[in-house]
C-alpha cells in the first residue's frame, strides 16, 4: 500500500501530521494524525454530558497520549493503545467496537464465557451510540493537545466542562518530557531583583529555535507585584508575553464589572491572571479560566485577543461548520468589533476566584463609577480547583511523628 503524509497548521491546534494508508488490493485505508506541535503547559481534561444524537457528531481531535472514558459503562481507552484521530465521539465509540470484535471468533473458540461477557459489552457500546440514556464521555489529556468540540461557540457550552491541570511527575514521564531539577540556592538579600531584567534560555513556540526569555518584576499602582515574561524569536520574529501573579492567593475572590461607555475605556490597563474568567453580557459570551493563560495589557489589547481566538476556531468555519454558524460568528465579530471601537455600550466582567486580576481606575485614588469591585467567599469547587483545600500551612510538622 501507499502511504501519504501531509504536515499542515490547523489554528488553535497548532502543527499537525496528518497520514493515510490506502490498499488497492483489498480497497482498506486508514488515516491518523499526529501532533508536530509543542506540548502545551497544562494538561487538559473533557467532560461532555452526551444527552443526545447531535452530541454523538461533534468532533474531537483525541492523540495518541490521550485516556477516553465512559464512567457509566467502567470503560476506557488507555493513553498509547491507539494511535491519534480526528474524528467524532460516535468514530471514537465505533473503533472501540471494531477493536473489540477483531479477536472475538478466536474467543469464542478458546474461551466461551470471556467472549459471551465480551459480547455483551459491545452490545452495550451499541446502544449508546442510539443515545436512549445520557452518558459522560471523557477525554483527559496530559499533553493538552486534545479537544472536543463546542457547537454553541463561542458561546459557553453547559454540557461541556474543560479543566486544565498541571502534569503530575508520572505524566511528564510518559510524555518523554525530563523532570526538572531544581536547585534550592540561598538568595543574597543586597541583590535586589526589581530593578534587573533576568534572562534565561527557551525554545521559540512556533518553530522552536533557541530565543531568550525575559523576565521582570513590575509594580502595578494601587494593587501588587506581577511577573512579566517576554520572549522575542529572531529567527521567525514571534514575540509572545505572559504575566504572572508576584503575590499569594487572595483570602477572597474578586468580580470586577466595568461598563464600557467611551472609546477611551479602551486604553485602561488589565491584569488578567490564568485563573480569571471574562464574560461580555450583551454578547451571550463567557471565557473560562486558563483560556488565553495570563496577560498584562488593555482592555482593548484584550478584546483583540478574544476575537483573533475567536476567529481561529477550526470548527467554526470550512467544511466542518454546520450551516448558518459562519453567519452567527460573523455577527458576533461585528458586535465585539463595534464594542472595541465604542459604538455600543457593553458590560465587561472579570472573575477571578484567586483575586490576582486587576482592571485600571482612571480615577484613582478616587472610586470609578463606572468601575464595581466585588470582593466574595470562594465556594469549595474553587478552592478545589485552586487546590487550597488540601493545603496545610500550620500544624504540619506533627504529622508523621507521633512518638514526638
Amino acid at each position: 500500500g501507499v502511504t501519504r503524509l501531509l504536515l499542515t497548521r490547523i489554528p488553535f491546534f497548532k502543527e499537525i501530521i496528518v497520514s493515510s494508508f490506502t490498499c488497492d488490493s483489498c480497497s482498506w485505508s486508514n488515516t491518523e494524525i499526529q501532533s508536530a506541535g509543542r506540548i502545551q503547559e497544562q494538561g487538559v481534561c473533557y467532560t461532555l454530558n452526551v444527552t443526545s444524537r447531535q452530541d454523538m457528531n461533534r468532533e474531537v481531535v483525541k492523540t495518541d497520549c490521550a485516556t477516553a472514558r465512559i464512567p457509566e459503562l467502567d470503560f476506557e481507552i488507555p493513553a498509547f493503545s491507539q494511535k491519534g484521530v480526528l474524528t467524532t465521539i460516535e468514530g471514537i465509540i465505533d473503533r472501540a467496537i471494531a477493536g473489540l470484535e477483531q479477536d472475538q471468533p478466536l474467543r469464542r473458540a478458546t474461551d466461551q464465557e470471556v467472549a459471551s461477557k465480551i459480547e455483551e459489552f459491545i452490545g452495550k457500546l451499541k446502544q449508546l451510540k442510539e443515545v436512549h440514556s445520557s452518558f459522560t464521555f471523557v477525554i483527559d489529556d496530559p499533553s493538552g493537545n486534545s479537544f472536543v468540540e463546542n457547537p454553541r461557540a463561542p458561546q459557553k457550552d453547559a454540557a461541556l466542562l474543560v479543566t486544565r491541570y498541571r502534569r503530575s511527575p508520572q505524566q511528564s514521564a510518559l510524555l518523554g518530557l525530563e523532570g526538572e531539577e531544581l536547585n534550592e540556592k540561598a538568595v543574597d538579600s543586597v541583590e535586589d531583583l526589581r530593578n534587573e531584567v533576568l534572562q534565561f534560555n527557551t525554545n521559540c513556540p512556533e518553530c522552536n529555535a533557541p530565543a531568550n526569555t525575559n523576565m521582570k518584576l513590575v509594580q502595578i499602582p494601587h494593587f501588587k507585584e506581577v511577573i512579566i515574561m517576554a520572549t522575542n524569536c529572531d529567527s521567525c520574529g514571534h514575540r509572545t508575553n505572559e504575566v504572572k501573579s508576584g503575590g499569594a492567593i487572595e483570602p477572597q475572590g474578586t468580580r470586577i464589572t466595568l461598563r464600557i461607555t467611551d472609546p477611551s475605556d479602551m486604553t485602561r490597563d488589565i491584569l488578567k491572571s490564568e485563573t480569571c474568567s471574562v464574560e461580555i453580557p450583551e454578547l451571550e459570551f463567557e471565557l473560562g479560566m486558563g483560556a488565553l493563560g495570563g496577560k498584562f495589557t488593555t482592555l482593548e489589547g484584550l478584546l483583540k485577543d478574544i476575537r483573533d481566538l475567536v476567529e481561529r476556531n477550526p470548527f467554526t468555519l470550512g467544511d466542518s461548520s454546520a450551516p448558518g454558524r459562519a453567519e452567527k460568528l460573523q455577527e458576533f465579530l461585528g458586535k465585539l468589533q463595534e464594542i472595541i471601537e465604542g459604538k455600543i455600550e457593553a458590560h465587561f466582567i472579570m472573575d477571578d476566584p484567586a483575586g490576582n486580576s486587576y482592571l485600571q481606575n482612571v480615577y484613582a485614588p478616587e472610586e470609578d463609577p463606572e468601575l464595581k469591585v466585588e470582593r466574595y467567599e470562594r465556594t469549595f469547587e474553587q478552592n478545589e480547583d485552586l487546590g487550597l483545600n488540601d493545603m496545610k500551612t500550620e500544624g504540619y510538622e506533627l504529622e508523621g511523628s507521633p512518638g514526638r
